[in-house]
């Protein structure tokens, strides 16, 4: 009866330790993707490359949720009113944890309200020009500026965008004047740079390449630290004279604030496994897309710099936002 009663007892204090080995681990149901911006598009084809792929990694489903409007703004708050256990996460990008956090006053904290998961990619903006101006270089095209200050004007996808930034950076560094057009979008942007209304613009790659295939615009420069593989007869600015000069439209994944550490580690490993498939890179390729995966660490400080950088430009060009 003694041997049997403490076998019985083993076995009670035994059948929770065995249920908690056999519980499965993070992450045990569908998870919430949350895309900044409506079906379609390049930011939304980014997140269900990247899910597709991610989601056998994490032997789970991603459901993707696109949440448009407010410049990713309404996004951003779906993400944070959402419970902290990673199974709601937001494809973060250069808006919304970039430039309008330094051009506007938003209805979140970019840093204080989310955890950093991990960066996905990005791609470089370029600086093209009408293809019936004379200019076939960079160095001609900064002698026609300064040649005719006042008379050239350039477009953007809207005040305050990465396409409005990046020319205002490169306004500053040159010295030069033009005006600024911005447009409700890149497309009718391009619409009026190709119909001559506007001289010159600084688009990121994806957007430019049809109309740099089609000869209707013109590649000068690119940014980034090396030529992209799509254009490698165009010099980036760094080989061109403007040290340390770096825009992207970059993605990366972040979660709401106080996600648990060891749910962070899981998400940030499988991604990065992820981007790191030999298959990744040509699947992003479509969007001009070169994959940086990073720590969370490493994404959170890249974060902090991204919005410091374009703060500091907002106040140094006395930019003024509309609305």
């Amino acid at each position: 009866m003694k041997r049997r009663t403490l076998l019985q007892a083993a076995a009670a204090v035994a059948l929770p330790v065995q249920r908690a080995l056999a519980e499965p681990g993070f992450p045990t149901k569908t998870l919430r993707y949350i895309v900044p911006v409506a079906v379609g598009g390049g930011s939304d084809l980014v997140g269900r490359t990247v899910t597709e792929r991610w989601g056998r990694a994490l032997k789970q489903v991603f459901v993707v949720d696109n949440i448009g409007g407010g410049g990713g703004v309404l996004a951003c708050q779906a993400a944070i009113r959402a419970p902290a256990d990673g199974y709601t996460l937001l494809q973060g990008y250069v808006a919304t944890h970039g430039t309008s956090p330094a051009t506007r006053v938003l209805p979140y904290d970019p840093i204080k309200d989310f955890t950093p998961v991990g960066m996905i990619g990005g791609t470089p903006n370029v600086l093209v020009i009408n293809s019936n101006l004379s200019a076939r270089t960079l160095k001609e095209f900064l002698e026609y500026v300064r040649k005719n200050p006042g008379r050239l004007s350039y477009g953007s996808a809207g005040q305050g965008s990465l396409t409005h930034l990046t020319m205002e950076l490169f306004k500053q560094q040159v010295g030069s004047f033009m005006v600024h057009i911005p447009y409700r979008g890149i497309a009718p942007a391009f619409n009026d740079l190709i119909g001559g209304q506007t001289q010159a613009m600084f688009p990121g790659l994806a957007a430019a390449m049809p109309h740099i295939r089609s000869g209707r615009a013109r590649p000068l420069a690119i940014t980034g630290q090396n030529r992209h593989p799509l254009l490698k007869e165009v010099p980036t600015l760094e080989e061109s004279g403007f040290r340390g000069f770096d825009a992207q439209q970059w993605y990366g994944v972040v979660g709401p604030a106080g996600l648990p550490a060891d749910v962070v580690k899981t998400l940030s490993d499988t991604l990065v496994l992820t981007l790191q498939a030999p298959d990744m890179a040509d699947k992003l390729a479509i969007e001009a897309i070169e994959p940086r995966p990073m720590t969370p660490e490493a994404f959170g400080k890249f974060i902090k710099a991204d919005i410091a950088r374009w703060t500091q430009l907002v106040k140094d060009r006395n930019i003024q936002l509309e609305g």
